[in-house]
């Protein structure tokens, strides 16, 4: 099976920006598990802004261009320095990927894009994968890692699409208001009362919230593939995933 693993800034890190240490290493090691079990796994990391506002001791996300570009630079050597070694500590190699919205609407970029995806993982190594938030711009105002995640799935024909997040999926009201609001475990279809129930922005670090999941979700099941919304706060819940158990809300993808 090859995966597309997408983990958000709120997964990564405190919310003070410092890295959450033994949440990441859970998901090293059980991404790098699942290597060694004979799947594929091409990881989508936000969480360079937001390690770059801890390290940089920032009181919050930046709203203006060059400080916001500035704390990508830095936090993107930490975020990778982080999966290098961890990665390194489970016997597996990682390769970063900066890409911003041309490489991907460019059919040549594209291209070379995928190629290079492909080869690294017949060579057994796991992808990296986050927006180019240092020399990007737009993509850092409007942009998000679901829907950039989403693009890579399809892009790279990955059987399934996990999104890792602060939530445990979509749900028929707020449950922070809503006492009664279930969660939604299946959809086979996106309608406009699916989207109807998408909130607003994530967390103060991030850029993420459930109406990007569902562009995300878009996206992947009009090409076939599965989308599953989990909570990230015990990374094993990828293996129940996988599994085929209920976890989270999964959006089928159209066969």
């Amino acid at each position: 099976m090859r995966l597309v693993i997408k983990v958000g800034t709120s997964t990564l890190t405190y919310p003070s920006g410092r890295l959450n240490i033994r949440r990441v290493d859970r998901l090293c090691m059980v991404l790098s598990d699942l290597l060694n079990g004979g799947h594929e796994v091409v990881l989508v990391s936000s969480g360079a802004i937001g390690m770059g506002v801890g390290k940089l001791n920032l009181d919050g996300r930046p709203s203006d261009m060059p400080t916001k570009q500035a704390a990508a630079a830095v936090g993107q050597c930490e975020l990778m320095y982080t999966y290098d070694k961890l990665f390194g500590g489970y016997g597996q190699t990682v390769a970063q990927i900066l890409i911003t919205g041309e490489d991907v609407e460019s059919e040549r970029r594209r291209r070379h894009f995928t190629d290079t995806v492909f080869r690294l993982l017949e060579l057994k190594v796991i992808p990296v994968i986050n927006e180019n938030d240092t020399v990007s711009t737009d993509e850092i105002s409007v942009g998000d890692n679901d829907t950039l995640a989403a693009i890579v799935a399809v892009n790279v024909k990955a059987d399934l699409l996990v999104l890792l997040s602060d939530i445990d999926g979509l749900y028929t009201g707020d449950p922070k208001k809503d006492e009664r609001a279930k969660l939604i475990s299946y959809i086979d279809k996106i309608d406009d009362e699916i989207i109807s129930l998408a909130g607003g922005a994530g967390s103060k670090l991030g850029t993420g919230g459930m109406a990007t999941k569902i562009s995300a979700a878009k996206l992947c099941t009009d090409s076939g593939i599965d989308m599953v919304i989990a909570n990230g706060s015990a990374p094993d819940v990828i293996y129940k995933i996988i599994g085929g158990e209920s976890v989270g809300t999964r959006f089928a993808g159209k066969k």
